[in-house]
């Protein structure tokens, strides 16, 4: 597999997809796929547009396959080392695996039809901007794909979990303003925006709320000086939940906490709420889950029915009446230096989606 160190050692930071950009193109043009980039990179922030790829099959029908191009921020250059049958990273980076393991199947699922038709057509897409909002899939006209079902492969677990709900995910950002003053000698002149915060914050409920819900508050910065009392401070947090309607209610609940905290202390607070995603659940009866499901059976791996409290393509794609899911591809400890994936599952996941092409065919 040495396409996927390769992929895995073309840095691409959200924002900065568009080296890995041209070398997914080089490999996919190589076999003789043309690759079309839509006009995404502005609206995603991101260093190229989406890209498609389209293989012709033996039935009009098509099928589609995703993976994002960015990865997390890291520091320094990636290095690939195989250690045994498993890739890791050699230094103190994330490997990419996530969701470049995604890539490299998928590319050698081309190479597999290169020479010959597939039963069915097949799409290829390359979202960017992914771990920053799903921004570049939000971005893409829903148009650009012709396929009806789409495999996301963006699951970091053992194959065979196939996510069947996600989360609603919301954020706010808030900033409160003060009045300075000198913290020694005439603090009662001053109303502290820090002080304000850390208030509210006490009193929303964080962590696991319930079993479908979450919230978090992730960042708290402000003030000047250690002797002055602070007059700007900035939180920022967010719920998910699976329950309809919860996570816009938790965090309508987080926001009048810090205009009321605020207010209280004599500060104003000008806070922003914004939908990240939507959530979904796939129904029983979903084309998308029957396929994984038979392919997964068929290919000797055990089928598990999961939810997740983590975003993917796949809940944008569902938002616009796709059907989307999301399958785990095998890899493990997304985001962390231990990142890795083993050799024999970056093959495996090939088979897989061998096996959803050719019962694609079937029904």
């Amino acid at each position: 597999m040495s396409r996927f160190v390769r992929l895995c050692e073309t840095p691409s930071p959200s924002g900065q997809e568009g080296e890995v950009g041209r070398l997914v193109t080089s490999e996919l043009e190589g076999l003789g796929l043309t690759v079309t980039e839509d006009d995404a990179a502005a609206a995603a922030g991101a260093g190229c547009g989406n890209l498609l790829a389209r293989l012709p099959g033996q039935q009009e029908r098509s099928i589609a396959f995703c993976a994002h191009l960015d990865t997390v921020p890291h520091e320094g250059p990636i290095e690939v080392v195989l250690d045994g049958d498993v890739y890791r990273s050699a230094g103190q980076t994330i490997l990419g695996a996530d969701n470049k393991a995604a890539i490299a199947v998928m590319i050698e699922l081309a190479a597999r039809y290169s020479d010959s038709p597939p039963p069915v057509g097949l799409e290829f897409l390359f979202t960017v901007s992914e771990e920053v909002g799903l921004k570049g899939a939000a971005a893409m006209d829903p148009s650009f794909l012709s396929s009806e079902t789409v495999f996301v492969l963006d699951l970091a677990d053992e194959i065979g979990s196939v996510v069947v709900a996600a989360p609603t995910h919301h954020r706010f950002e808030a900033e409160i303003a003060g009045v300075a003053a000198h913290a020694g000698i005439s603090p009662e002149r001053g109303s502290s925006a820090i002080q304000a915060a850390a208030r509210a914050v006490a009193k929303m409920e964080l962590g696991r709320i319930d079993g479908e819900t979450t919230a978090n508050v992730g960042t708290i910065d402000g003030g000047s000086s250690g002797n002055v009392v602070p007059a700007h401070c900035r939180i920022t947090g967010e719920s998910r939940s699976l329950a309809e309607g919860r996570s816009a209610e938790l965090i309508q609940s987080m926001a009048d906490l810090v205009v009321q905290e605020s207010a209280e202390l004599g500060c104003e607070a000008d806070v922003i709420t914004e939908k990240v995603f939507t959530g979904y659940r796939v129904p029983d009866d979903s084309v998308g889950l029957s396929l994984a499901e038979a392919s997964l059976d068929r290919t000797g791996h055990g089928v598990k029915r999961v939810s997740t409290g983590g975003g993917s393509d796949a809940s944008v794609f569902r938002a616009v009446g796709l059907d989307a899911i999301l399958l785990s591809n095998g890899t493990f400890d997304n985001h962390m230096t231990t990142e890795w994936v083993s050799r024999r599952d970056l093959a495996a996941m090939v088979d897989v989606c061998e096996a959803i092409v050719e019962e694609a065919a079937r029904c």
